[in-house]
């Protein structure tokens, strides 16, 4: 039985541009606005499952007690944690690590930032978190409130793109895109 996951993106953030990764930053009221813009049509859903980073979750408990939805937390999809270059910009970046930059935008799977967490390591840990997801609740549509590295890694996967092209992938502030998730794990856009 399939799984139909509504992948929601955070909304704008009070800091702004730059590698968010772990902080935890509140969303501006245009943040919250594109969020709340995204979901007007979309849905029924099932439940709410949202990253516990502030920017996610709290729209999400928002959602959940307004269209009464249960609604979990999970630490497995917040984003990539990006170690020394967290809250950084790429065009500081660029004056500062140029060489790194370019290395991980050309094949985020072979770079990792310094002190930072391992693509690999996390695309096991979302996908591990989705093969859950379709453990428990298959045959329901559930929404997913969620970060932008989330989103890329799961839109790749279902788009067929080599791993080399993760970034490539847009995923914009208040993004939504369905994704089915068939029972043996193989994920489609919907």
């Amino acid at each position: 039985m399939t799984l139909r996951l509504d992948l929601l993106r955070h909304g704008e953030t009070v800091l702004g541009g730059g590698l968010r990764g772990s902080l935890d930053d509140a969303l501006t009221d245009l943040g919250w606005q594109q969020m709340r813009a995204a979901v007007i049509e979309a849905g029924p859903w099932d439940r709410i499952v949202s990253s516990p980073l502030q920017r996610c979750a709290r729209f999400a408990d928002e959602l959940s007690a307004r269209l009464s939805l249960p609604l979990h937390l999970e630490s497995d999809l917040q984003e990539l944690h990006f170690g020394d270059w967290e809250g950084i910009g790429t065009a500081q970046l660029m004056e500062t690590d140029a060489e790194g930059l370019g290395r991980f935008w050309e094949n985020p799977y072979t770079f990792t930032p310094p002190n930072g967490e391992p693509v690999v390591a996390f695309s096991e840990r979302v996908l591990g978190a989705v093969e859950r997801l379709r453990d428990s609740h298959a045959g329901e549509r559930i929404l997913v409130v969620s970060h932008g590295g989330v989103m890329r890694l799961l839109l790749a996967q279902a788009r067929g793109l080599p791993r080399e092209q993760l970034l490539q992938v847009i995923a914009g502030h208040g993004g939504l895109f369905s994704l089915d998730v068939a029972a043996d794990g193989s994920l489609a856009e919907a």
